[in-house]
């Protein structure tokens, strides 16, 4: 399985953006997918998960009321959509998929190799 990440950029506060992770290889093996960022001298930290085809979603709280995540299971693809953007939110987010849904952010086997947004 490979996971690339695109859509990241730099925008001001308060701008949008929407990240896309398409997968590719053996997609019929993933049933989760999950968001993740990491900057600079901070842990990795879990964003939104979604357990492909069955609609179920999880976003951290953080984020919650600005972070959508959505899945095109057609083009094997999901998205964040990311509004109201603060500086905060500067990152590296990174994709990632694994064959099993257990409600967690741990024990994901596959990833990619991220996107940086920056927020100013």
């Amino acid at each position: 399985v490979q996971l690339v990440e695109s859509g990241g950029d730099s925008v001001q506060t308060g701008g949008s953006l929407r990240l896309s992770c398409t997968a590719s290889g053996a997609t019929d093996r993933i049933t989760c997918m999950a968001w993740f960022r990491q900057d600079p001298g901070n842990e990795r930290e879990g964003v939104a998960r979604i357990f492909i085809g069955a609609g179920d979603k999880y976003v951290a709280a953080s984020v919650e009321d600005r972070f959508t995540i959505s899945e095109d299971t057609a083009k094997n693809t999901m998205y964040l959509q990311m509004n109201n953007l603060k500086p905060e939110d500067t990152a590296m987010y990174y994709c990632a998929a694994d064959p099993q849904c257990i409600g967690t952010w741990s024990g994901f086997d596959y990833w990619g190799q991220g996107t940086q947004v920056t927020v100013s």
